[in-house]
């Protein structure tokens, strides 16, 4: 496999370190004064989800490992993990609590993801940059707070729990920033 100097790793790509498949988790180019820069990053072992923080000259290199991205259906999930199904093979993946991770905030059955796979194992999932959710729980509007930009709080679908405007209701379908969390608009 080819090395990757790691001043070009960034969050989400795929590296071998200690014999292990990790995925960058953080990363972060340092240049203090005077001195030689240097990466101060996180990576996850995709087996144990054990994190690894690594500070390394920007001039040293990891091992990449070649990551692949499939279009899946979300099915299910039990005991077993999260259920994936390809959408023309109709092949069930599983991935772990740990590889889903938060990510499982916005797994609505039906709805197609992206899926990742390095060395041909299932690793993760991709979440595209919105989510539409309908909400299940929101109180009442306070009477007289509209002069300000208030908000409440409204528990969506999947049991996430977001900041919402005062006019959001119960069954009302938001989009949702899936990488902050953050309302983003009323959808039909």
């Amino acid at each position: 496999m080819p090395s990757t100097p790691v001043i070009n790793l960034r969050k989400g790509h795929a590296v071998r370190y200690n014999n292990e498949v990790c995925l960058v988790s953080a990363f972060e180019l340092k240049t203090p004064p005077r001195m030689a820069s240097y990466v101060q990053m996180s990576i996850r072992t995709l087996s144990t989800g054990k994190v690894y923080n690594l500070r390394m000259t920007s001039n040293e290199s990891l091992e990449s490992v070649n990551l692949e991205r499939n279009p899946h259906e979300f099915s299910y999930k039990d005991g077993d993990g999260y259920h994936f199904m390809h959408p023309e093979t109709f092949e069930d993946v599983i991935l772990s609590e740990n590889a889903v991770g938060d990510s499982k905030d916005y797994l609505i059955e039906g709805q197609k993801y992206t899926v990742q796979f390095a060395d041909g194992l299932a690793i993760g999932i991709e979440l595209p940059a919105s989510v539409v959710m309908q909400v299940t729980e929101a109180p009442e509007g306070v009477k007289g707070d509209s002069a300000n930009n208030v908000y409440k709080a409204a528990t969506l679908e999947t049991g996430l729990v977001v900041q919402v405007p005062l006019f959001i209701g119960p069954g009302d379908k938001i989009s949702v920033k899936t990488e902050d969390n953050s309302y983003l608009g009323r959808s039909n």
